[in-house]
């Protein structure tokens, strides 16, 4: 493993200084506070999902991009196995991405599971279309402040430019399978 997926806070503290912004400007654009991004850059914690997407919306990345970078290959690959896939999830909420290392992929899919009482965090917005069927346990799918309960065997279809989270309030975990276009999650 790398040293740079071993430190991610210290993977954004780099694209920021790259950027020539400081920590307050980051802070004041992604509507965090100084002291979180501060946390985050030094590893002291691990920003859920909505925090980390606010933090790469400012630095022009998506998700994908960002975990992508750090796993470069030398070209397209056809069977992608399971210890190839890109971790992008935190607190309790696994998200595998699975990625072939084309740099312009129109499409994500990841294999999602979300341990009891997880959360994506506040709500996530990025441009596109998102579907997923739950194959395991339950969760609650909140769109533009509107909760709907899934179980497995049910499917979800949702315009990714409202706000959404994904909660599991359930004692067992949950698992999704979903699919990103385009891919700027």
């Amino acid at each position: 493993m790398s040293e740079v997926s071993l430190a991610p806070g210290r993977r954004l503290s780099e694209i920021r200084q790259q950027l020539g912004m400081s920590q307050r400007k980051a802070a004041e654009l992604s509507g965090l506070t100084h002291s979180a991004i501060s946390t985050i850059e030094q590893d002291k914690v691990s920003p859920a999902v909505s925090t980390l997407q606010k933090l790469l919306r400012v630095y022009g990345l998506s998700l994908s991009e960002f975990f992508a970078e750090e796993h470069k290959s030398s070209g397209p690959r056809i069977v992608i196995n399971a210890a190839d896939l890109i971790e992008i999830g935190s607190r309790g909420v696994s998200m595998r991405m699975v990625h072939n290392g084309t740099p312009n992929h129109t499409v994500a899919m990841l294999l999602e599971t979300y341990q009891p009482g997880s959360t994506t965090g506040d709500k996530i917005k990025h441009q596109g279309e998102e579907v997923g069927t739950l194959l395991e346990g339950e969760i609650i799918l909140t769109v533009n402040g509107q909760s709907y309960p899934l179980r497995a065997g049910q499917s979800y279809a949702i315009n990714t430019a409202n706000p959404h989270s994904f909660s599991n309030i359930s004692t067992r975990i949950c698992r999704i399978v979903s699919a990103h276009t385009p891919n700027t999650f």
